[in-house]
């Protein structure tokens, strides 16, 4: 992905957010989270990158 079409991605995500409101925003993450993680063949594609971001948000939480 390139660096434009990372921005364009992460502002939408950001107004899609934003168009749901806070009380959906956690179901709306779920539910894109999955669909992203379907256009993947296997687990072992997806496990480091769900481990990754749980470590990233435990060091943030110190």
């Amino acid at each position: 992905m390139t660096d434009q079409d990372l921005d364009r991605s992460y502002t939408t995500l950001c107004q899609s957010l934003a168009a749901v409101g806070e009380e959906r925003a956690q179901l709306f993450l779920s539910m894109l989270c999955l669909a992203l993680m379907a256009r993947h063949e296997r687990a072992d594609d997806v496990l480091p990158l769900i481990a990754n971001v749980q470590a990233q948000c435990a060091a943030e939480a110190q």
